[in-house]
């Protein structure tokens, strides 16, 4: 096992140490800046699994056997990798770094695009209209935020409603009836 102590100096933020275990033993062929720089990317795979949880609301699963909850999961993960393939030819046509571009704002972008695209498909509007959707996408790059911190908590507070958990109907009989 190898411990490495990596040092964060951000200008405007406190100094941290963050203190990495790797099974990399090798400092020749694995040296400590470059486990510190994969140690930093880790940031970047957080904001995926967001993408694929809130963004396309795979956060809650509604399926209700095991097959349909595979399916589901299946089709988000398609849906993920069709609008990353987007996001990958906007970054390469127009010369942006990819891992900068918004998900979100391409999802957005291509919501409102899509019904357009379908309608004009196979004429030259439909290449227009494409070509402007890549350069949309590539126009909405992030911030760039090495060594982000974020809480994991959500700013608003749920309703003070009880959950649904009895058919709409039955819940409505007993409302009618002057209980819960």
């Amino acid at each position: 096992m190898r411990i490495l102590r990596i040092h964060t100096d951000i200008p405007g933020f406190r100094s941290r140490t963050i203190d990495v275990a790797t099974t990399l033993l090798n400092q020749v062929a694995y040296p400590a800046e470059k486990i510190a720089a994969l140690y930093r990317e880790r940031w970047l795979v957080e904001l995926r699994f967001r993408d694929l949880k809130t963004t396309l609301g795979m956060d809650v699963l509604r399926g209700k056997t095991p097959d349909v909850v595979r399916k589901e999961i299946h089709m988000h993960l398609l849906a993920y990798n069709l609008i990353r393939g987007l996001m990958w030819q906007a970054a390469s046509q127009h010369g942006r770094p990819l891992h900068r571009l918004s998900f979100a704002g391409t999802v957005d972008r291509l919501n409102a695009a899509g019904p357009y695209l379908w309608l004009f498909q196979g004429t030259e509007r439909a290449r227009v209209l494409w070509e402007l959707l890549l350069r949309w996408i590539a126009g909405d790059e992030v911030p760039n935020r090495p060594n982000r911190i974020e809480p994991r908590a959500v700013k608003r507070r749920p309703k003070q409603y009880d959950l649904l958990n009895k058919p709409r109907r039955v819940l409505q009989r007993a409302l009618r009836r002057g209980r819960k």
